[in-house]
């Protein structure tokens, strides 16, 4: 886990992708590289690229989601998150 990054997600903080992940649109979603640990992970929804490329603009990961996605799937979406943070995708800000 990088410095920037906390411990744990938290979908109360405000967060970013990573200065070091590049995305490249693709039609099922987009695949994430990240260029410092060489990870390649793909973002399977085009809703969960908005969501990623919206929230360095969001106050807090919540309200990213709460503003793109549908309120019965927060949960999941929350789940998504985290996972991303756990393969250095996102930093917190």
């Amino acid at each position: 886990m990088t410095s920037t990054n906390v411990a744990t997600f938290d979908p109360t903080l405000p967060w970013s992708l990573s200065d070091q992940v590049s995305l490249r649109d693709e039609a099922f979603g987009a695949l994430a590289y990240h260029h410092g640990n060489r990870k390649l992970v793909f973002l399977k929804s085009p809703q969960l690229v908005a969501l990623v490329r919206s929230l360095s603009a969001a106050q807090s990961a919540r309200s990213a989601i709460e503003e793109l996605i549908p309120a019965e799937q927060h949960a999941r979406y929350v789940d998504a998150l985290a996972s991303l943070h756990r393969s250095d995708l996102l930093s917190a800000r």
